[in-house]
């Protein structure tokens, strides 16, 4: 599972949407227009507090911070204290990025990995936790358990955990959460959690960041929590998103993101600012997303889906038991574009992913085409 040339290691993928294309092109010629459930953008209009934070902001002749603003980074520390139950995050520890996306796939080379360093992500996963192994060289190890990876845990540098999971919804609990982290601790690896759907719980109580205290036993060593605002905020235009954790971890990366001009631009820095600010649109983004989940799940559920984990974040992940492929056609056929579970890794070959980023008219246009 770990073996193979540095060639094979460091061959990037085929970028999975272009794969996705010809069955958007058959969906676009249904009658009533596609309901296109795939990628996951955001549809809803940017909270008008943020945008007023933006236009503030636009005045901005000189070049930002890489670190960002001490207000930027005090933001966030209170927003994880007010929201995610994480009273004791750094201000000094907290790293503006653009977008989660760049942090993902950049990580390992910001961390120096190279050739012969493992990067363990789990099996059904976000492609660019893989893809960022291999930009600098190093190996992606799928794996969701600690065994799996065996002796080859002496190479491990980076764990990349995802809760709730993008592409299906499951949420890690308290103890599954602090078992990798003694685990990581233990061999010297860096953990980070990918959390940008922790805003969007739907079945559970309890989605826990990895710097709660009950996990990481009060300390911030070795960790670091990923979020982005494309999902509770509608920002993903803005590319707003930070890191937060170890702060003598977060110099490390500041040093590097200084010289590769790394900088979230001072207005998306004050927009972002605001956003973590103001709880009430996210509360109302929430109920939309609410609203379209029950008749999405109702429609998948009637067609004959099952419907597995997705108790958290902006998708269904469904199965007909059938190839994902066939899936995909079929749904393409009555002018509804999904993602293959195959995107994701070869344990989802049977499952798709149907977002809930559509407006209500095209998601009342999914019941009737499977109805």
């Amino acid at each position: 599972m770990v073996s193979g040339s540095t060639a094979s290691r460091t061959a990037l993928p085929q970028f999975p949407w272009d794969r996705l294309a010809p069955f958007g092109a058959r969906a676009r010629t249904h009658p009533g227009g596609i309901v296109d459930l795939s990628i996951g953008t955001p549809v809803d209009p940017s909270p008008q507090v943020v945008r007023d934070a933006l236009v503030a902001a636009a005045d901005a002749p000189g070049y930002p911070q890489t670190y960002g603003t001490p207000a930027l980074r005090e933001a966030v520390a209170g927003w994880f204290a007010r929201r995610r139950g994480v009273p004791g995050v750094d201000p000094d520890g907290v790293l503006p990025t653009i977008g989660s996306k760049e942090f993902v796939a950049w990580l390992p080379t910001l961390l120096g990995l190279r050739p012969g360093d493992l990067v363990v992500h789990p099996e059904v996963a976000y492609p660019s936790y893989d893809v960022g192994a291999r930009l600098a060289g190093a190996t992606p190890v799928p794996a969701d358990g600690t065994a799996q990876v065996g002796p080859a845990a002496s190479r491990l540098r980076l764990v990349w955990l995802n809760s709730p999971s993008n592409p299906t919804g499951r949420v890690l609990g308290v103890e599954h959460l602090a078992k990798v982290v003694a685990w990581a601790r233990s061999v010297g690896a860096v953990v980070a959690s990918d959390e940008c759907y922790a805003e969007l719980g739907w079945d559970v109580d309890d989605v826990p960041s990895i710097l709660d205290p009950r996990v990481c036993g009060g300390t911030h060593d070795g960790l670091l929590a990923v979020y982005s605002t494309s999902k509770q905020s509608n920002l993903a235009g803005y590319r707003a998103a930070f890191a937060a954790g170890d702060p003598a971890l977060v110099r490390r990366l500041l040093e590097v993101r200084k010289h590769a001009g790394m900088m979230m631009p001072w207005p998306v820095q004050e927009a972002l600012r605001a956003a973590l600010g103001d709880d009430v649109h996210v509360a109302q983004q929430k109920a939309r997303y609410r609203a379209r989940r029950e008749v999405v799940r109702s429609a998948l559920q009637g067609a004959g889906f099952t419907i597995e984990h997705s108790e958290a974040g902006l998708y269904l992940w469904a199965t007909r038991g059938e190839p994902c492929w066939d899936t995909v056609g079929r749904l393409a056929d009555r002018g509804v574009l999904v993602a293959p579970g195959e995107f994701y890794g070869a344990a989802g070959a049977r499952h798709v992913r149907v977002a809930l980023t559509a407006t209500d008219e095209r998601v009342a246009a999914l019941a009737d085409r499977l109805a």
